[in-house]
């Protein structure tokens, strides 16, 4: 290249370059969001409450909302993300019920659909390729040599900041409020913590995995590593299984984690140790053989051998298959389908094996952290497993592989894949119970600086008057598709407007915040039982979210004990959707909805391809 060239070449893009440059998270109008949320109100509540809430608005608007917009308003003006900080402090770290299984996420690895189906034996050489690739991964955030995810056809950068959360994080049990810490630096930052901490038969040991040259070891020597591990446990009586406590209430957590550290100096040093780390890497004696199995295993596996508070677990499981657990706190799916989409990419460009060379040297070996245990304490321990086995085994999951159509067949009559989903959500819970639900999507947010995630109300009126179309045998075939259009539409728009940070919830959140900070009486919009009905303050009764047109996805809890979780991704020939829903509610069944959902999806497919309009 000549040096005119080179002075004129397109400088390459770092990772994290846009981050200080990205717009500020826009407020939307009062009279927007008060719209936006008397709309999602009208399919849950009768003519005459709706009455009573549209007055409750307008009281709204007029007074206390109104008051409490121009306080927005102003730290709008001094707060690049006028919502980060709170979304973070009354999303996830001032709950103080525990986060498994309410708040975790889980998802299978897409390898065993291809090179790496269920295999015994292949646990420990898997393992050490998903680490090193998984070590690439971190390699390539840490140098900012990772392209920036872009919205708008690629033409919109992306906040990354939730790709600093992945690796060397961790969140830390507070008395009324956790912490998350992260200790990873990029490289114009300075140093970042190389070494991970692998748990296997309730034991914990760190292994340093980068060498001299700030480079991954190679797979087999991982797999060597590892091998040490089993082998130092294998026809040992198991560890005291530390990990167990991390499942407890939080502000319990926060006093035993004292409590270890008033013990032993030494068990600092270790909770030290695991809070640092790459990630959490579990050696899983289970053998969970397809996504429904692998999905609750991530969800609700071994607790003694997890450490929730962790940003990123890696689970690999005695037969070769992959799942993670990964703090929601932390960061948004989105950030766990990146780094799955860029594992299964490499895995299959190697076509599931290894191919380089292994270097002639030694590798660290392995250092168990031996924590000081008392009677009190490992009661302690036991205790909190037997509350979380409880929570964990009322967790039902069941994946619905749907294989008849995918995105390709919803482009081609021209409806938008992820509004037709939305649509068999709807019309499946609809057939079941006879009413709406009211539904959560995530809409990301992330054109903004610090931006996470909008709701998506996708129950609109619209949505209930397809559902009732397809339940009516009077309604003719023009008229379900008509309805389907519409309410595909609709999504569209609803979308679009949520992404752009002009949804309702997050803005009326805001509002409440403050009415609370300023110790005023919740004003009647947060009392009047048409908010509870729509989904506010957390009771949508279908929470849902989708990985896009991608080969990763995964799964997590139901927000309310009546409702469904739904996490699917959309590719070209067919559908993948993990549905969840709580055992001991009766009225509740993941595999039932699952299967209402497939018949939901082949009715529409049959509607699109019978009509003539």
């Amino acid at each position: 290249m000549a040096s005119g060239e080179a002075e004129n070449a397109t400088p390459r893009e770092r990772t994290f370059q846009y981050q200080n440059s990205l717009p500020s998270l826009p407020l939307p109008a009062l009279r927007d969001t008060l719209d936006k949320y008397l709309y999602s109100v009208k399919p849950h509540v009768t003519e005459e409450e709706y009455k009573k809430t549209e007055a409750v608005v307008k009281e709204f608007e007029t007074g206390t909302g109104k008051e409490l917009h121009k306080k927005l308003l102003e730290r709008a003006k001094t707060h690049r993300n006028w919502l980060s900080e709170w979304w973070y402090n009354f999303a996830y770290l001032e709950p103080r019920y525990p986060t498994p299984v309410y708040v975790n996420i889980s998802g299978p690895g897409p390898f065993h659909e291809h090179y790496w189906p269920p295999q015994d034996g292949s646990q420990l050489e898997r393992a050490g390729m998903v680490l090193w690739h998984t070590l690439n991964f971190w390699k390539l955030m840490k140098n900012e040599e990772w392209p920036v995810d872009k919205m708008d056809r690629g033409k919109t950068p992306c906040s990354m900041e939730q790709y600093k959360h992945l690796f060397n994080t961790c969140k830390i049990p507070g008395e009324k409020r956790d912490k998350i810490v992260s200790h990873f630096k990029t490289v114009y930052e300075g140093e970042s913590p190389t070494h991970l901490c692998v748990l296997h038969a309730g034991r914990i040991f760190t292994v340093e995995v980068i060498d001299d040259n700030n480079v991954p070891y190679t797979p087999p020597e991982l797999q060597r590593q590892l091998s040490v591990i089993k082998e130092k446990c294998a026809g040992q009586p198991a560890g005291p299984g530390v990990g167990a406590l991390t499942s407890e209430q939080r502000t319990k957590w926060w006093q035993l984690r004292n409590r270890l550290i008033e013990l032993d100096s030494r068990n600092q040093q270790n909770l030290e140790a695991i809070e640092k780390s790459l990630i959490c890497f579990t050696l899983d004696d289970t053998s969970p053989s397809n996504d429904s199995e692998i999905t609750s295993q991530g969800l609700t596996g071994d607790c003694f051998n997890r450490w929730f508070d962790k940003s990123y677990n890696t689970l690999m499981f005695n037969n070769g298959t992959l799942a993670s657990n990964c703090d929601h706190a932390a960061f948004d799916g989105i950030v766990l389908v990146v780094l799955n989409l860029y594992m299964d990419q490499k895995i299959i460009e190697a076509q599931g094996v290894w191919k380089g060379t292994v270097p002639e040297r030694k590798v660290p070996e392995p250092k168990e952290l031996v924590f000081t245990i008392d009677e009190d304490m490992g009661k302690a321990i036991q205790d909190a497993a037997l509350q979380y086995q409880e929570m964990a085994s009322d967790l039902q999951v069941h994946c619905l592989k749907f294989m008849t159509f995918g995105k390709n067949f919803t482009r081609s009559h021209k409806l938008h894949p992820d509004g037709l989903i939305q649509l068999s959500l709807q019309l499946a819970y609809y057939r079941t119970y006879g009413k709406p639900a009211p539904t959560y999507e995530t809409a990301s947010t992330r054109k903004f600086y610090m931006g996470r995630t909008e709701t998506c109300r996708t129950c609109t009126p619209e949505a209930v008057a397809f559902c009732q179309a397809m339940v009516d045998r009077n309604t003719t075939s023009a008229e379900k598709l008509q309805a389907l259009r519409t309410a595909n539409e609709k999504f569209i728009w609803l979308m679009g407007e949520c992404i752009l940070n002009r949804g309702c919830d997050r803005h009326l959140l805001g509002l409440q915040i403050l009415s609370d900070q300023a110790g005023m009486t919740r004003p009647d919009i947060y009392t009047d039982p048409a908010w509870t009905k729509s989904g506010g303050g957390g009771n949508f009764v279908l929470s849902t979210s989708t990985s896009g047109y991608t080969s990763a996805y995964g799964g997590c809890a139901p927000m309310r004990h009546d409702g469904y979780g739904s996490y699917y991704k959309i590719q070209d020939n067919r559908l993948t959707i993990c549905v969840t829903a709580w055992k001991s509610n009766k009225e509740t069944c993941a595999e039932k909805m699952a299967g209402g959902i497939e018949q939901a999806l082949l009715d529409i497919q049959q509607l699109c391809t019978s009509s003539r309009m």
